[in-house]
């Protein structure tokens, strides 16, 4: 289920996992299935649970890695999963 047109970042998050009122942070966790971890940590491992922190990809192009998109914004990607 795609999200909707011009949600945020946060409000995207907390659609993937499946929660309400999470802050980013909160939420990008809850989605990888991690704890504690910053957003671009948490949806890094989320994409490969074996990446390195020296290889870890900006917001944006993680986001669009998830999604299978490229050139996208951060919440534009996530709108698409």
């Amino acid at each position: 289920m795609a999200g909707t047109a011009g949600s945020s970042l946060t409000a995207e998050l907390n659609r993937l996992a499946s929660t309400t009122g999470k802050a980013a942070q909160g939420a990008a966790n809850v989605y990888a299935g991690t704890s504690g971890l910053g957003i671009n940590a948490a949806l890094n491992i989320k994409a490969d649970a074996n990446r390195q922190p020296s290889a870890y990809k900006g917001l944006n192009a993680i986001c669009n890695e998830l999604a299978g998109t490229t050139g996208k914004s951060a919440s534009d990607a996530l709108r698409t999963i």
